[in-house]
């Protein structure tokens, strides 16, 4: 039981995600997510932004992500994201596991449906990277390391803007978790954005 409780205490889990959003989140008008489909990528990462700090809009936003009929598999990876948060904002170490086991039933959904996305690769793999080593939520971090440079090789960004892949590109490098000839390749592609 003690070391489901350090989960409350480790900071930083979710800083890939911060990151990531912070870059695009603020290039819109702010706007607030209705429940139609007609939802907006910024305006989506700019609630998330907040959701971060706020249990109250991380509720509010996934209900609002979850009410979208036949969502792209890039708003399922928020929900897993959202998901994520929301053991984040919990205090029960039982509904933090809960929050994190749904996260990666819902990333494995998202990454099924779209698996060379960068952007949902990127969100799981923060989120792994991230939290504690012994809860067991790190099995993807090599596949989704790997995909997201055989991607950034290929140029294959989907929806992800050149400062949303800056953003991942330091995060990997900042990340530790790339080999030496990956870390090279993605100087290299750094350098050209």
């Amino acid at each position: 039981m003690d070391a489901l409780l350090q989960i409350s205490r480790y900071k930083g889990w979710l800083f890939g995600i911060v990151m990531l959003i912070a870059v695009s989140a603020f290039s819109k008008p702010s706007a607030k997510l209705d429940d139609t489909p007609d939802y907006n990528l910024h305006t989506i990462r700019k609630l998330l932004v907040s959701a971060l700090e706020s249990k109250k809009t991380t509720d509010s936003l996934y209900k609002s992500l979850v009410a979208i009929k036949g969502p792209s598999s890039l708003v399922t990876g928020y929900i897993g994201t959202l998901e994520a948060i929301k053991a984040k904002h919990a205090w029960n170490p039982y509904l933090k596991i809960k929050y994190l086991n749904n996260s990666e039933r819902t990333f494995k959904t998202a990454i099924g449906n779209d698996p060379h996305n960068i952007e949902i690769r990127f969100m799981r793999f923060s989120i792994e990277h991230n939290v504690p080593g012994f809860l067991g939520y790190n099995k993807n971090l090599t596949a989704d390391r790997q995909e997201i440079i055989h991607q950034l090789n290929k140029s294959n960004y989907a929806a992800a803007d050149k400062p949303l892949v800056k953003t991942i590109i330091r995060f990997l490098l900042d990340s530790k978790r790339c080999t030496t000839a990956e870390q090279h390749q993605l100087t290299q592609h750094l350098a050209a954005l």
